[in-house]
């Protein structure tokens, strides 16, 4: 079988592909499906190891008519069409689970560096303007006991409640379905609907997979609605949230920060965003711990191998979270 992988993988995913089939691998990383080592032997390939950055759709499709597999090292699957390739017969699979807690790490971590104003400290040492200790030197949100709001209580989501306990944080979420009760007390969580959790929140984290009914969740009017000196936290996908307004909400209120990971246009970054001293801003690094992405890695290749031998595919796209 004669499988294409979009750039060179942490780990030795590659090279255990390559015992079992044919493999073509691009040498640039940001070409993947775009790069003249696809186009030219796209009739060819049978599977695809893509990228969130891979737009797997119905034009690429019909230039590799035998593709039967694309194994997608991300959580989410917004970047393939999935409609097409169930039309076609492609099997479509991620990887869940392996990239659960550095992507909560990563949450938390921008939650405390915006409302504690991390980053705006870092830059007044650099630069050498710090006066020294003052009583109202970036006096930031406090999160020890503030409330979380979760948007999209999934593997991710779950994990940062579990963070938030640690903090002693009233921790709420919204989703389509409702947990368990046993499963809401074990986290400390209770639900409310989604306009509640962002009028209502000190903190809102946004953890649920993009799809036209999550596009811009984090809206103009729910982000107007924000509590003064409420922070906004996105480690899902950029177009869950209206940069625009978040931009302006972040100039003139009520939001006191941000911490933002994904971005709508990525790799562009709205300029407005990119200005603001209170918004911290990270290059889509929420998975990326050397042992997580070696995994994702591993357990797309599992997939890739599995289909190659005519084995059972381990993992299969499933809509409750969103990461890559």
């Amino acid at each position: 079988m004669k499988v294409f992988v979009t750039c060179p993988l942490p780990g030795d995913a590659i090279e255990r592909i390559e015992r079992a089939c044919d493999v073509v691998v691009v040498g640039e990383p940001a070409r993947g499906v775009r790069s003249e080592a696809f186009t030219k032997d796209a009739a060819s390939f049978e599977a695809i190891l893509a990228l969130l950055t891979d737009a797997i759709d119905e034009p690429l499709l019909e230039r590799c008519p035998r593709v039967r597999l694309v194994a997608n090292m991300a959580v989410g699957v917004d970047n393939v069409d999935l409609r097409a390739c169930h039309a076609r017969g492609v099997a479509v699979t991620n990887t869940p689970g392996v990239l659960t807690e550095a992507t909560a790490d990563l949450a938390f971590a921008l939650m405390l560096a915006a409302a504690r104003r991390v980053v705006e400290g870092d830059g007044i040492v650099r630069r050498g303007d710090f006066p020294g200790w003052t009583p109202t030197t970036l006096l930031g949100a406090p999160v020890h006991g503030a409330t979380l709001g979760i948007v999209g209580l999934g593997r991710i989501g779950q994990a940062v409640a579990r963070r938030a306990r640690g903090f002693g944080m009233h921790v709420c979420y919204t989703q389509r379905t409702r947990l368990d009760e046993k499963l809401e007390r074990a986290l400390g969580a209770s639900f409310a609907t989604i306009d509640e959790v962002f009028s209502g929140c000190d903190f809102v984290s946004i953890h649920c997979p993009l799809t036209p009914e999550t596009q811009h969740i984090a809206s103009r009017a729910r982000i107007a609605s924000m509590k003064p000196g409420s922070v906004l936290v996105n480690t899902a996908r950029g177009p869950c949230v209206d940069e625009v307004a978040l931009a302006e909400a972040l100039e003139k209120g009520p939001l006191a920060a941000a911490g933002l990971d994904v971005f709508e246009r990525e790799p562009e970054v709205d300029a407005r965003l990119r200005a603001r001293t209170n918004a911290v801003l990270t290059p889509h690094i929420g998975s990326a711990d050397r042992r997580t992405r070696a995994a994702m890695a591993a357990l797309a290749a599992d997939n890739v191998i599995a289909f190659a031998r005519g084995e059972p595919l381990l993992t299969k796209f499933e809509a409750t979270e969103s990461k890559g």
